[in-house]
């Protein structure tokens, strides 16, 4: 062999263990997608003006907060009580779920159950909470009942309240009241 085509089977050679290598140091490189901290048994109080306002508990939180789009995450699920200026409590339940400070946008996801002190419930499987509009949505089937209604739809856009509610096709019963003109 030339020395020509020696020194070309060389480099050859070099980028292709370079390669392997490279992507291996890649990997290693990748310190940030390491998770700023993990609590387990995580047990939070939001207080605005020494009046609770929320109160989160989680098994375990993930917080990916150094990332360029920051999240935290809760992988073994999470309970929340959120309490109402006029004395409502409302409940939520979820299997897994993920906040995303920036949007403010909250992901439930497995068994998501709300659920207040007045009877209302709503069951899905996937739920977007916008914390910062009080907004709830979803393109998932999901079953809503409370006094006046008894209904299974897909797609959810309500306000935290459920007072404006709009879904897509619905099955199940509402009740409706007749009013005179």
């Amino acid at each position: 062999m030339s020395g020509r085509g020696l020194f070309v089977a060389l480099i050859v050679l070099a980028f292709i263990g370079c390669s392997d290598n490279f992507s291996a140091v890649q990997q290693i490189n990748k310190f940030d997608e390491i998770p700023v901290g993990v609590t387990e048994d995580l047990h939070l109080i939001y207080s605005d003006s020494a009046r609770v306002e929320a109160e989160l508990l989680a098994p375990i939180n993930v917080d990916y907060t150094n990332l360029k789009f920051p999240y935290s995450e809760f992988p073994k699920g999470l309970d929340a009580t959120l309490y109402g200026r006029n004395g409502e409590v409302t409940f939520v339940h979820s299997d897994y779920g993920v906040y995303y400070p920036r949007t403010e946008i909250i992901d439930l996801r497995g068994n998501v159950v709300i659920s207040d002190s007045t009877g209302t419930k709503l069951n899905t499987n996937q739920l977007y909470w916008d914390a910062g509009q009080e907004w709830l949505f979803t393109e998932k089937n999901f079953t809503f009942t409370n006094d006046s209604y008894d209904l299974r739809a897909v797609r959810l856009d309500a306000d935290r309240s459920f007072r404006k509610l709009m879904t897509g096709i619905i099955s199940g019963n509402i009740q409706l009241e007749d009013e005179d003109l």
